[in-house]
């Protein structure tokens, strides 16, 4: 690509580019973080300074940037083919990435359906739980049941299963109705101090009661993201398993951010030796380097989509890069480095020490709550600690917090006042003492401020 100095690209970014998830008015009266370039753990912006990668380019890097084996990989399917359909035809990268996916995922999953991201793995679960239950004459079932504060993607079927009113509530009027559960968030419930898991006993008692219309209950297993890392207490995700099988609905788990060892493990669902008949990947699949998603289905679903071509059980549903030979050659690349670099076996050591930098920063007067899971954090910023006081919204201290940690070398992301730590598995001790030193010092001076 053609070099533009930095004058010039912020302007046309100013004039063209609509970022994300972000207030265009502020964005455009600040100075804009250029990326140039990456390197392990680091981003480079167009001066040359290096921020480290607290948040893995969005909790999708999982080996750093510029990673040889898949760099190696990506040219080396560049030179056999870009793309080929996955309609009607096959290739060798697909195959033998559905075939190692399923070798990895709990015990069951032995189908795997490629799309693009994790909304679309998500479509495909919905849609896929749906038509199962067509398929197998039972029309009642086509609702979903949903958590609170869930995050599931921004595509309209996923955010309809979404539970985040600042997100998902404007379009309301163009969603399907589904059914929603209190999610579990211990820090501000009013139960905590006799806690009775009064929330699942909700979640059940749906299921019960609406067994004979309900398709399927979706879960983002052990910690919800986009909500602000908010962990589930141990064994909730095994009793939600237990409710759907006893019941006769399925259960999709959502392991787009949780999935490719975020939380210790390669899947959350092992944790609690839990099987679901539908997960959706994306985000770490790929390591961070292309879109890729996947939807693994268990064996009893795919049968109820064989027949003969009249009855028209098919699954009509695909993407024009369903399965990209680029990303799925680069899906297996990553899948090679965690043999190779033992990265499961690595990641105790890391996330014992990135608990002990989080014991300190919640001794800091406006750190209400810590929540970990692996290498996934969540610190909560409160004004009152005692009272469990939020900051005025105005405020915007989390975004003053992010702000701060750039000036001292690191790229964190806010959920709101909600600071998130998620840095790719290959961080090494000493860059996540670094990352964690940068972090606190950037809540101190993003507190104190104004």
């Amino acid at each position: 690509m053609a070099r533009y100095d930095r004058e010039t690209l912020v302007r046309w970014d100013r004039d063209h580019l609509w970022h994300p998830f972000t207030q265009m008015q502020a964005f455009r009266e600040e100075e804009p973080l250029i990326v140039s370039r990456g390197e392990g753990v680091y981003l480079y912006d167009l001066e040359g300074r290096r921020y480290l990668d607290g948040v893995a380019s969005l909790w999708a890097n999982l080996h750093g940037h510029r990673r040889r084996e898949l760099d190696e990989a990506l040219r080396a399917q560049l030179e056999q083919v870009a793309h080929s359909t996955l309609l009607g035809l096959a290739h060798p990268a697909a195959i033998v990435l559905a075939r190692r996916l399923t070798e990895l995922a709990p015990p069951g999953l032995t189908k795997v359906f490629f799309s693009d991201d994790g909304s679309t793995a998500v479509e495909v679960a919905l849609k896929l739980a749906f038509q199962y239950w067509r398929n197998r004459g039972q029309n009642d079932k086509r609702l979903f049941l949903k958590l609170s504060n869930a995050y599931h993607g921004d595509t309209l079927g996923a955010v309809s299963v979404g539970g985040i009113p600042l997100f998902h509530e404007i379009y309301r009027p163009l969603l399907f109705d589904t059914l929603e559960a209190p999610a579990p968030y211990c820090y501000r419930c009013r139960h905590r101090e006799d806690c009775d898991l009064q929330c699942l006993t909700v979640l059940e008692e749906q299921v019960a009661a609406h067994q004979q219309e309900l398709a399927a209950v979706i879960i983002e297993p052990l910690m919800q993201g986009a909500a602000g890392m908010i962990p589930q207490p141990p064994g909730y995700l095994a009793k939600v398993r237990e409710a759907t099988r006893r019941h006769g609905v399925l259960l999709i788990a959502d392991e787009v951010a949780t999935g490719f060892g975020r939380t210790g493990r390669m899947f959350a669902c092992e944790h609690e030796n839990v099987s679901p008949d539908l997960m959706c990947l994306a985000k770490g699949l790929t390591g961070g380097y292309l879109p890729l998603a996947a939807t693994l289905a268990s064996d009893d679903l795919y049968q109820a989509f064989l027949g003969d071509y009249t009855e028209f059980k098919a699954f009509f549903h695909g993407h024009t890069y369903t399965g990209n030979p680029l990303a799925a050659a680069v899906g297996l690349a990553s899948l090679d480095i965690f043999v190779r670099d033992r990265v499961l076996e690595g990641l105790a050591a890391k996330i014992e020490r990135l608990s002990t930098h989080l014991a300190e920063m919640a001794g800091h007067p406006h750190v209400g709550d810590v929540r970990q899971l692996g290498l996934m954090v969540g610190l909560e910023l409160v004004q009152d600690k005692a009272g469990r006081e939020p900051f005025p919204v105005a405020r915007r201290v989390g975004h003053r917090v992010i702000l701060e940690a750039r000036q001292l070398g690191a790229i964190l992301r806010p959920l709101g006042d909600t600071i998130v730590l998620m840095p790719p598995l290959s961080i090494t001790l000493a860059e996540l003492d670094e990352l964690c030193r940068i972090t606190f010092e950037a809540i101190r001076r993003g507190t104190a401020a104004g």
